[in-house]
């Protein structure tokens, strides 16, 4: 990266939320969601994604497992 005239490094401006969410950089390492915060408290949830439709359960050990 090329440095400024004088001498310090140039800064990204800052993304809006929008511009954040179609930022292909920002999908790289999304943050965490809590399983606990979507299965709230069921042991099976189910996810549409693309017309199909997902199971995400929770074992009685505790692990996850995502079927189609």
């Amino acid at each position: 990266m090329l440095a400024l005239p004088d001498g310090t490094l140039p800064v990204a401006p800052a993304l809006a939320a929008d511009d954040a969410a179609s930022d292909p950089a920002c999908s790289i390492l999304p943050q965490p969601l809590d399983s606990q915060q979507l299965l709230q408290g069921r042991r099976e949830l189910q996810i549409l994604h693309q017309g199909q439709i997902y199971r995400l359960q929770q074992t009685r050990q505790g692990k996850l497992i995502l079927t189609k």
